[in-house]
């Protein structure tokens, strides 16, 4: 059996992820047409099952109608699309540990998923295309296993209108251009979670941005009016990279570009290997820095480590905040523990009603799960000692590299760096509402916390 009738995967989500069935690879050919806002794709999705069943489920959006599917390259198999799960039936059964691929071809205008926190997924600008899908909003443009902890390699080929940039996860590998259409294929190699899958279409100029030699790749994607202004406020980019690498270890891939729209956006948006900022994050003034430090330090926690249920979300959004704070201490602002002590007084004046650990899926982007996730880190900083913290964290990143984690596996792993039981950290910061004290700054501290 398949879809409604497995147990959840995940009750943040109960709707997403399916049973049965493990992805290794994305094949994606979509041609889309800005004018009419209208998707025509074929997805061939490779897995390994992990049972013997007589169904198998993926998540895609209702907005696209499915006109064919294959198994094994075979003939037609028979599917129903419904509520959002497309449900195959292979003409023969599928072994346990048998490789299975589906075909689907299917067409539509794609548009966003609604759900708890807006509209997520295949979203359409003044003059172009985003696609931002945390949580759930991957299915909104391909069939997938719209969850995190299945995470799969991708191809992905976009075919649009020549006057637009096409841009996606990964190396681009190959640029076609035939008559008023181009055709822009990327390879994703390194295991990437569904929701991180990313389309950026817009009247944009692709710029290299500055770095030493050896340094990460890094490139802009952005439309011509908005380069002075980028050259400005994102200048400090190849410092960020040069900071977050020596305090998280290598960075986890081949390169980093940012996009920024022509229109503006409430907030910026990660996907993997990408950042998404809107024309109001170029101020000129730098006004939107810590969140360029924030969507980078995403890379390494929720793109690279990616959580395996939703409720460990701070594990993403608590150690990208800490981010901030760490890059506003190396870059001359105030100290990762001043930033620390002014987020406690602001939170100790607001409702203490959330645990970190465990928010609910209508909490789970709260912005106290963010900064009282950071303090949580900031804390656990000044328990252990720098050397010790740090020490953690480049462990943590490689360890996990390109997997799955949870808070069990985080905790776990700082046992091993600290001389002490953390077990009341953990239970005050993480699953208790009040919140508790941060420790005192030690006398040593002053030198020691370089951020």
């Amino acid at each position: 059996m398949a879809g409604a009738f497995d147990e959840p995967i995940d009750d943040y989500l109960p709707q997403n992820g399916n049973r049965g069935y493990r992805v290794s690879r994305y094949d994606l050919d979509l041609v889309y047409k800005m004018s009419s806002n209208r998707l025509a794709a074929r997805a061939e999705i490779t897995a390994v099952t992990t049972g013997v069943r007589d169904r198998f489920a993926l998540d895609l959006s209702q907005a696209l109608a499915v006109s064919k599917v294959f198994v094994n390259g075979v003939k037609p198999a028979k599917y129903t699309h419904q509520r959002g799960k497309l449900v195959i039936t292979p003409q023969h059964r599928v072994p346990a540990g048998g490789a299975v691929v589906f075909t689907v071809h299917y067409a539509g205008p794609p548009k966003p998923v609604r759900g708890p926190w807006g509209e997520v997924g295949w979203e359409e600008l003044t003059d172009g295309v985003l696609v931002a899908s945390q949580p759930n909003g991957a299915a909104s443009w391909y069939p997938c296993d719209d969850h995190p902890s299945s995470k799969a390699s991708y191809r992905i080929s976009i075919t649009t209108d020549s006057p637009y940039y096409a841009l996606a996860n990964g190396t681009l590998v190959r640029k076609q251009t035939k008559a008023s259409q181009t055709t822009w294929v990327y390879e994703q190699p390194e295991p990437m979670a569904s929701y991180l899958a990313t389309i950026q279409i817009g009247q944009y100029r692709k710029q290299r941005i500055e770095a030493p030699r050896g340094a990460v790749p890094m490139q802009a994607v952005l439309p011509p009016r908005l380069r002075v202004a980028f050259e400005h406020d994102f200048a400090r980019q190849a410092q960020m990279m040069e900071v977050f690498t020596e305090k998280f270890g290598p960075y986890p891939f081949d390169g980093y570009t940012v996009v920024v729209t022509d229109d503006e956006l409430e907030i910026p948006i990660e996907a993997q290997g990408i950042s998404v900022f809107g024309a109001n994050h170029c101020d000129g003034r730098r006004g939107s820095e810590r969140l360029v430090a924030h969507e980078l330090a995403h890379q390494w926690f929720g793109n690279s480590l990616t959580i395996r249920q939703w409720r460990d979300i701070w594990l993403h959004e608590g150690f990208a905040c800490y981010a901030e704070w760490i890059w506003s201490q190396a870059s001359g602002g105030p100290s990762a523990d001043q930033r620390a002590r002014a987020a406690h007084q602001n939170l100790s004046r607001l409702s203490q009603d959330i645990v970190v650990g465990d928010p609910g899926p209508e909490r789970m982007f709260d912005d106290r799960v963010y900064k009282r996730g950071a303090l949580t880190l900031h804390a656990l900083r000044l328990t252990v000692g720098d050397e010790s913290f740090f020490d953690l964290l480049r462990a943590w990143t490689s360890r996990y590299r390109y997997a799955s984690v949870s808070t069990s596996e985080f905790t776990d792993l700082a046992g091993h760096y600290s001389g002490g039981s953390l077990r009341s950290l953990w239970d005050g910061w993480l699953y208790a509402k009040p919140l508790p004290q941060l420790p005192a700054l030690p006398s040593f501290g002053a030198d020691s916390h370089t951020g």
